[in-house]
Formats: C-alpha cells, sequence, structure tokens
C-alpha cells in the first residue's frame, strides 16, 4: 500500500481545531485565546467552507466553546482529552480519507510534556473513522509540510535534533519520511524562527503554496530578527527542485516584522502560520496593520480561488504558536 500526504489546498472533509481548554496553561489569555480560535471557527465554517471540529477538553471549555460557537452551522463540538490544543503537532497526519499516520510526541524535545497530549492522534482518527497507522519515530506535523505528491520540506534544526531521534541523520530522516509518509524527496533548510520553542518548524518558515512553488517571508522593517534565516530559506529554495525535478519558485511574502512579548522578548510571529481551507486562506495577524495588509495581498496573489482573510492571532501566540499549529485537515 503507497499512501503520500495529500497538499493542503486538496479538498477537505473537515478541519481540526483545538479549543483552548486549560486555565492553567493559559491564565489572564485564556479568554482572548478563546475568543480568537472562535473567531477562526467562524471563518472556516463560513467563507472557508469547513466542517469544524472543535476538540474541547473538559466541561468548562464545553461550555465556553457552546457558548461562543453553538449555534454557528458548520461547527462540531468534539469531547475529547489533550494537554493543549497544537493539534497539528500532537495529531495524526492524514494520508487520506481512510488512513492516518501517528508518531511519538515527547513535547517538543521535552519542553512541555502534558498528560494528554499523546492521546490526541488515536482520538482524531478515531473520530474521522480512518485507520491508524503508528510509527516509533518522533515528529510533529509542523516540522514538515507537503506538496501531495511527495516534495516533503522541513528544516535541519528540528528534524535532526538530537532532542527528537537521538543519532539520526539525513539519510536516516529521509528513509523514515520515505516509509511513513510517501515521501520521494526531501528539502533541507537551515534554521528557523529565532525564540521558536518548537526548534524551528517549518511552517513558520516556508510553505508549499501550489505545485513548485513555495512561498516564504521577507523581513519587515529595519529591526526583523529573523531577515537572515528568511534570506537564507529562499536562497536555498531557490536552488531546489521539488521530487519531480520541476525547480522551484520562490514567493516572498513580507513577515509581521519584529514581535515582542509583555517583557520585551522576540517571540515567533509568521504570516507562514496560515491556514488553506477549502474556500479561504486564514492568515494570523499580530498588531501592526500595514505588515498584515502586504501579506494578505501577497497570498491574495497567490491563492486567487480562495479569500484571503486575516484574522488577529497575538493571544494564541502567547501559547507559541498560531493557527497551523492548532489545526489539522482530514482530507476528502
Amino acid at each position: 500500500m503507497s499512501l503520500t500526504v495529500p497538499a493542503e489546498w486538496a479538498p477537505h472533509k473537515a478541519m481540526w481545531l483545538g479549543f483552548p481548554s486549560h486555565a492553567e496553561l493559559w491564565l489572564e489569555d485564556l479568554e482572548p485565546a478563546q475568543a480568537e480560535v472562535a473567531a477562526l471557527a467562524r471563518a472556516l465554517a463560513g467563507p472557508g467552507g469547513e466542517r469544524v471540529r472543535l476538540m474541547v477538553c473538559g466541561e468548562a471549555a464545553q461550555d465556553a466553546a457552546r457558548a461562543r460557537l453553538g449555534d454557528v452551522p458548520g461547527v462540531e463540538i468534539v469531547p475529547g482529552r489533550f494537554g493543549d490544543i497544537w493539534l497539528r503537532d500532537t495529531g495524526p497526519i492524514f494520508l487520506g480519507p481512510d488512513h492516518a499516520a501517528s508518531f511519538r510526541f515527547n513535547g517538543w524535545g521535552g519542553k512541555y510534556v502534558l498528560e494528554g497530549d499523546e492521546a490526541v492522534a488515536a482520538q482524531i482518527a478515531g473520530h474521522a473513522g480512518a485507520g491508524l497507522l503508528p510509527h516509533g519515530f518522533v515528529l510533529e506535523g509542523g516540522a514538515i509540510d507537503h506538496d501531495g505528491a511527495g516534495t516533503v520540506l522541513t528544516t535541519r534544526q528540528c528534524l535532526l535534533n538530537a532532542n527528537r531521534n537521538s543519532g539520526w541523520d539525513h539519510l536516516a530522516a529521509e528513509q523514515a519520511l520515505a516509509s511513513a509518509l510517501g515521501a520521494r524527496k526531501v528539502l533541507w533548510l537551515g534554521e528557523g524562527l529565532m525564540n521558536d520553542h518548537t526548534d524551528g518548524h517549518v511552517d513558520n518558515l516556508a510553505r508549499f503554496v501550489a505545485p513548485g512553488v513555495v512561498a516564504c517571508p521577507m523581513g519587515y522593517g529595519r529591526n526583523d530578527p529573523n531577515a537572515d534565516a528568511y534570506n537564507a530559506a529562499a536562497r536555498d529554495l531557490g536552488a531546489m527542485t521539488d521530487a519531480d525535478g520541476r525547480k522551484l519558485k520562490v514567493v516572498r511574502i513580507p513577515s509581521p516584522g519584529r514581535v515582542a512579548d509583555e517583557d520585551g522578548e522576540v517571540v515567533a510571529a509568521s504570516h507562514m502560520n496560515f491556514l488553506i481551507a477549502n474556500d479561504a486562506v486564514i492568515v494570523p495577524l499580530y498588531g501592526d496593520e500595514h505588515a498584515g495588509a502586504l501579506a494578505l495581498e501577497a497570498l491574495a496573489l497567490l491563492f486567487p480561488g480562495r479569500e484571503v482573510i486575516g484574522l488577529p492571532s497575538r493571544a494564541i501566540l502567547t501559547g507559541g504558536g498560531s493557527f497551523h499549529c492548532i489545526t489539522q485537515q482530514e482530507p476528502a
């Protein structure tokens, strides 16, 4: 049986979405993050053309989700068990509507090990009616991106990090991805974003947007802390070909620039954490209206058949990620 991960722009049966549920993790950001996730759910179920499966944990979270979204057509509230909302990393990776792969999850190299996260993949696959294919190595969904034809994009910083799979080299990683996910060719980038606790997930750095086309950021403002990483990624991508031998076209998308937390520390904010829905592309915004408008304009050119929608993601970002990180598509 040969299976390959579909491209994110292929049709979806549903979109899974994690709902902030644990007050002890989110503290004063719990309700603002719930509001941002609810806005994302409404956009997905409306112009996004998705059936939303909103995964909630605990009675208080169920009540909060029903209060915000209980009357929204197309939103299904699914009680479940999870440590936190990062379903892209803890959930399964679908290889079609009937099969999904699961992997070991170790809290991004042991940084955030939360009870329940190890059970997310089986819960989602079970609800979807998909057979679960378990694999014994550590892998997060946000660490890799797919073109739907067997080309996989990743970073050395994450996939070869000793805190994931000790002793892995390029060959071992490529063989594992080929066996588990049908990868025909792996494209290796270097470093991800500054202060990214995922150790450089590629879904903050570069994304396939069409066959042979990859988007990656360009620095915004004079003090963008990731400008060098963006330029290095673009330079590397420009010299690469996909699994079919096609030279990649690289499109630069303005970044959010320097985004800092309340203590002034740089946080890993990225417009690359957009989400491709059936009928829309939903882009996280972080407060700079000009930067956001430039990113939306650039992405609209890449997705002429989809509405490009920008939504705030500043509260979600306090947890360490954004829209792509908290979702997982279920293929049609």
